[in-house]
């Protein structure tokens, strides 16, 4: 009986969660936008439905006005290049929601690379510099 009733929490926690998403603003621009990504122009449908997702324009997953002008659909290569390319640049969103250059993204692994190995006598007199 006890098997029974988690089944059915379970089942009734889905059926929730469905009602949920369809009433947020993922399924609110699949019914107004065109099920093609904006970025690479592929075309949507079925299964592969799923791969589209809502991009919000200024970053701001909160600002989901009801006319959509926050929104663009991008298939989820294009919505990862669009996040990636700030990553990248180093740039990110910041609590006003304007871009600012974060040095902290700016990481160089093998900067101090150089330095943990002894300058070989060979080099300074050869006149070949250390890369």
């Amino acid at each position: 009986m006890i098997e029974k009733d988690r089944k059915k929490a379970f089942l009734d926690g889905l059926k929730r969660d469905q009602r949920e998403r369809d009433a947020g603003y993922r399924a609110q621009a699949l019914k107004m936008f065109p099920h093609v990504c904006e970025k690479c122009g592929r075309e949507f449908s079925g299964k592969n439905l799923r791969e589209l997702t809502v991009h919000h324009k200024d970053g701001n997953h909160f600002n989901n006005p009801s006319d959509g002008s926050n929104w663009a659909m991008l298939c989820l290569y294009c919505h990862d290049d669009e996040h990636g390319t700030l990553e990248q640049r180093g740039i990110i969103d910041a609590a006003n929601h304007a871009l600012t250059r974060d040095k902290g993204l700016v990481h160089n692994p093998f900067e101090n690379l150089k330095n943990l190995f002894p300058a070989e006598e060979n080099d300074e007199q050869s006149g070949e510099e250390n890369p």
